[in-house]
C-alpha cells in the first residue's frame, strides 16, 4: 500500500459522493490508513443514538458525527489555485517536501 498524501488538518474538497456533500470544502479530521477514508469536518454528517452511562459521564440521545469517506471522493485543496489539485513530491531523503501538481507552491 502506498503512503497517503494526505495528512490530519489538509484543507481538502470533496470532488464526488453525496449531493449534498459534494464541493464542501473542510480540513482532515482523521486518516483511517488501513480502510483508505478520511474523516472531513462537515461532511458525511450522520446521527448517532447514543446510550446514557453515567460511570463516564455521558448524558445520552441523538449525537451528531462525521463519518468516514473514501479517499478517493477527496482532493487537496490548493488556495492558490482555488481548486482541488493533486498532490506531488520534490526533492528526496530528508528534505523532500509535498507541492500542488497545477501551481508548484510548497504544501508544507
Amino acid at each position: 500500500m502506498a503512503p497517503f498524501k494526505l495528512k490530519k488538518n489538509d484543507p481538502v474538497i470533496v470532488t464526488s459522493g453525496r449531493r449534498q456533500d459534494r464541493k464542501k470544502t473542510g480540513k482532515v479530521l482523521r486518516v483511517v490508513a488501513d480502510k483508505n477514508r478520511v474523516v472531513v469536518e462537515k461532511v458525511h454528517v450522520i446521527k448517532e443514538y447514543v446510550r446514557p452511562n453515567p460511570q463516564k459521564n455521558i448524558k445520552g440521545g441523538i449525537v451528531e458525527r462525521e463519518g468516514a469517506i473514501p479517499l478517493s471522493q477527496v482532493m487537496y485543496y490548493c488556495k492558490e489555485c482555488e481548486k482541488g489539485v493533486r498532490v506531488g513530491y520534490k526533492g528526496s531523503g530528508a528534505n523532500k517536501q509535498r507541492v500542488c501538481r497545477s501551481c508548484g507552491v510548497v504544501l508544507d
